[in-house]
């Protein structure tokens, strides 16, 4: 499976253009942004921060899927969210990074030195309102995954995490249909690290649900689903 970066020659051809921080940007703003932008790209496996480095640059994932996750002083790790294309990665106005990120696939990031990018911030409306809109998407999501990990079943812990990431993957592929497919980001040890799940318990309900003709797949990433709809009934949320 080829989960290589994009080439992009310009903002109008990044995919993520009306996802990101930037978004919002006129085209003025947007030659502002470009000034201190750069690229940088990392293979599958690589990590892109270690918790506590100084955070010299923020920025956008333009491809691929990375997570976060937290070391306890007992050596114990636990995923605590995962970026997609579009997401924000690192914070304005803070030194250093509190988590490990890790290239979970092949990850591009449009990157801006922090320093620029906060005094960017004070001069560009519309990148401070996007930064405010995202990071309060980003609050409303972790007040979700509370609700997952603390009071769903296995089953609907699974749908939510599968629902999750194809409805995300289709509205960048702008796919407004029933159907979807998607490139599953994470393994299966991911998926439990994630949900406090064992690897065994995450084989048997994606079984179960391909069984139940919820999803469907051949290999362990390639991920069809039906009906998204039907899929969004298993999350525990919408009886």
């Amino acid at each position: 499976m080829n989960l290589s970066v994009p080439s992009i020659k310009s903002c109008d051809d990044c995919p993520i253009r009306y996802n990101a921080v930037c978004s919002k940007c006129e085209p003025d703003e947007m030659k502002d942004l470009e000034a201190i932008k750069y690229y940088r790209s990392f293979a599958a496996g690589q990590p892109i921060f270690f918790a506590g480095d100084p955070l010299e640059f923020v920025g956008s994932i333009v491809s691929g899927v990375s997570s976060l996750t937290r070391t306890m002083p007992d050596g114990r790790v636990q995923m605590v969210g995962l970026l997609l294309p579009g997401d924000f990665m690192g914070r304005p106005n803070r030194e250093t990074i509190e988590c490990d990120v890790v290239a979970e696939t092949d990850v591009m990031l449009c990157c801006f030195r922090r320093r620029p990018f906060e005094r960017l911030i004070n001069d560009t409306p519309h990148v401070g309102q996007r930064l405010l809109e995202m990071t309060l998407d980003e609050l409303d999501a972790a007040r979700e995954w509370m609700l997952v990990l603390g009071r769903k079943t296995a089953r609907e812990k699974i749908a939510s995490l599968l629902y999750m990431i194809a409805t995300r993957m289709a509205k960048l592929s702008k796919n407004t249909g029933a159907a979807t497919t998607f490139t599953l980001p994470i393994t299966r040890e991911t998926m439990a690290n994630y949900l406090g799940l064992t690897i065994e318990t995450v084989s048997r309900q994606m079984s179960a649900l391909k069984r139940d003709g919820l999803i469907a797949f051949s290999d362990r990433r390639d991920i069809a689903v039906p009906d998204v709809e039907s899929l969004k009934a298993e999350t525990g949320e919408y009886a």
